[in-house]
């Protein structure tokens, strides 16, 4: 049996981490639970039969060894909790978004010398996507594209103190909403090389932005148009390819199943359903573990969103276009999403 501990009570790891567990407990069993608040961890462990509750994560490592361990704790926490795993020779599956700046994921990176982390895309895995990389060179050359996430969090949401802070969170609406539908956008599309983008903070009280919007031209020569918004009252996830040959559209919300999906051509036709889930990519780590190998998720691939989103904030702050290519550690927007440094 793989070992498994989750690291980060909240909310995420009840909703998405535990339901995505127990479809694999034939292979993983929840050994412990981490969590700085003592009495949340021991209720979130009798609620859902985890043997071992602690309030530190050295401690649990030493004590459980677990195989792998889910990262389910705010983003300014993520980058060295998974060095940390990753030290004790543990996997790591990591939210997203992964951690704050390419500074903290290339840490991460080099702490894979005995394990490997992986960041959490659910929407990769759902079939209407892999369905779709695998026609897409039978459409034609990919020439435009829509990202949309419309979405609506009030006043109440960024009440939770880590939230709407480059400090805590990162970034904003961009880096912990957008990021679902724009990692969907790169894994069609593949690496990007300019960016061209605005952001602004219109309505809510919060230090980051709350609407940003950017236009983003890939290797191929595709372009994509893509928003990000948390002050939308009808809320929609939206994803829209055209090729040469056919059009290919996504409409869904915080995940889909293949009815989501609409395409005229007559290549489409997935040949299962499966949806973007936690659980769906969760099976493929744990497939990569048992054989031994780098996960879905890691490396390079785990940084593409990233990437993408430092390059957003770096044109959206500067007024200039950004190049992938400048985005190198000595760029003030690889280090912090807002241009400075971490203290």
């Amino acid at each position: 049996m793989i070992r498994v501990a989750i690291v980060g009570t909240g909310g995420i790891a009840a909703a998405c981490h535990l339901p995505a567990l127990r479809t694999q407990a034939h292979r993983a069993e929840i050994v412990a639970a981490v969590d700085v608040d003592a009495g949340r961890v021991k209720a979130f462990c009798a609620e859902h039969g985890i043997a071992g509750a602690y309030t530190s994560v050295e401690v649990m490592l030493a004590e459980e060894r677990p195989n792998l361990v889910h990262i389910c704790t705010p983003p300014h926490l993520h980058a060295e909790q998974a060095v940390e795993c990753l030290r004790a020779g543990a996997w790591v599956w990591i939210e997203k978004p992964v951690c704050r700046s390419l500074a903290e994921y290339d840490l991460i990176a080099a702490a894979e010398l005995d394990a490997f982390a992986s960041v959490v895309s659910q929407h990769r895995f759902g079939s209407g996507a892999r369905h779709l990389r695998e026609i897409a060179p039978e459409l034609g050359r990919a020439l435009v594209a829509l990202c949309v996430t419309a979405w609506y969090r009030d006043d109440a949401y960024f009440e939770v103190p880590w939230r709407g802070r480059f400090e805590t969170e990162g970034g904003g609406p961009t880096m912990g909403h957008g990021i679902h539908q724009m990692d969907l956008l790169l894994s069609v599309l593949g690496d990007w090389t300019e960016v061209r983008a605005m952001a602004g903070t219109l309505d809510r009280r919060i230090e980051t932005e709350d609407v940003s919007m950017a236009v983003v031209r890939f290797a191929s020569g595709a372009m994509a148009s893509v928003v990000n918004s948390v002050l939308s009252p009808r809320e929609e996830s939206y994803l829209r390819f055209d090729f040469s040959s056919a059009t290919v559209e996504l409409r869904h919300l915080y995940g889909y199943r293949n009815a989501d999906w609409t395409s005229g051509s007559p290549l489409w036709n997935p040949p299962e359903d499966v949806p973007s889930s936690h659980e769906a990519q969760l099976a493929q780590l744990l497939d990569a573990f048992e054989r031994g190998d780098a996960p879905p998720m890691s490396g390079p691939e785990g940084r593409q969103s990233l990437e993408l989103i430092s390059g957003l904030y770096a044109s959206a702050f500067t007024g200039k276009p950004v190049l992938r290519s400048e985005l190198t550690v000595d760029h003030p927007f690889y280090h912090r999403l807002d241009g400075g440094k971490w203290s």
